[in-house]
């Protein structure tokens, strides 16, 4: 089993190094690594090339969720994700724990998207703690009617099923990409795993942290096309309250 994991980067000569590792280091040997640059001024293609991943493109784009559907339309693996500049999988064995799971649910004939937990780092890579939201032991579509559960950074999809990111959205288009992609698992008659275990350090520090109030607007929108308009302002009110409770 090929799996597929897709870096996009742009002027991250800082972080993108320790992304490129944490590939490299993992004992499962069919992993395709694609990086797609945005025609970085930086160090960043130089470092990338070190590592020798599979593909690397380094040229203009329109912004980070076209970088990704140029990734995805490189991807050859039969699951695939995105592992961003500052992001690195947990240990040297993710990748390898992951196809254990996929495959004792009937591989990828069988399984939409394999998922598991996350840990937030700092810009030093540092542990900082583990991600507030948690994934639930069965995950729908359904499920992000309550947030971003799972961390993109810690959803593999099924490559047969996976969808183009639409470029409507700026700072969330991976929230719908992800339920688009489980409705068509479920549509297909694919199941959803949990591998019981942290797969992603993920850089705390991102584009949707940096225009949160833009985010959120654009999440609203998301639930509303999903899950209906009344359902959407019924969980941004638990959302508030949710909230209050933690102060």
């Amino acid at each position: 089993m090929k799996i597929s994991i897709i870096t996009v980067t742009y002027n991250a000569e800082a972080t993108v190094e320790r992304t490129m590792e944490s590939v490299a280091q993992q004992r499962y040997a069919d992993i395709e690594h694609i990086v797609i640059d945005g025609a970085s001024k930086d160090r960043t293609v130089e470092l990338v090339k070190r590592y020798a991943p599979a593909v690397v493109v380094s040229e203009p784009d329109m912004g980070l969720y076209d970088a990704m559907n140029k990734g995805l339309r490189c991807a050859t693996g039969d699951f695939l994700c995105f592992l961003n500049a500052g992001d690195r999988l947990h240990s040297r064995d993710a990748i390898a724990h992951l196809v254990e799971a996929v495959e004792a649910k009937g591989g990828a004939e069988e399984v939409g998207v394999v998922y598991g937990d996350t840990n937030i780092v700092d810009d030093e890579g540092r542990f900082l703690r583990v991600r507030r939201l948690t994934p639930p032991e069965a995950l729908t579509w359904r499920s992000f009617r309550a947030g971003m559960l799972v961390c993109h950074q810690s959803f593999y999809v099924c490559r047969e099923i996976a969808q183009q990111y639409d470029l409507r959205y700026r700072f969330s288009a991976d929230f719908d990409w992800c339920v688009r992609c489980m409705k068509e698992g479920e549509r297909t008659g694919k199941r959803n795993v949990y591998v019981r275990e942290t797969l992603t350090d993920y850089l705390s520090e991102g584009m949707t942290t940096a225009n949160h109030r833009a985010s959120l607007m654009e999440r609203f929108r998301i639930m509303a096309k999903h899950y209906g308009l009344l359902m959407t302002i019924a969980c941004h009110i638990g959302f508030v309250f949710r909230a209050i409770g933690k102060k």
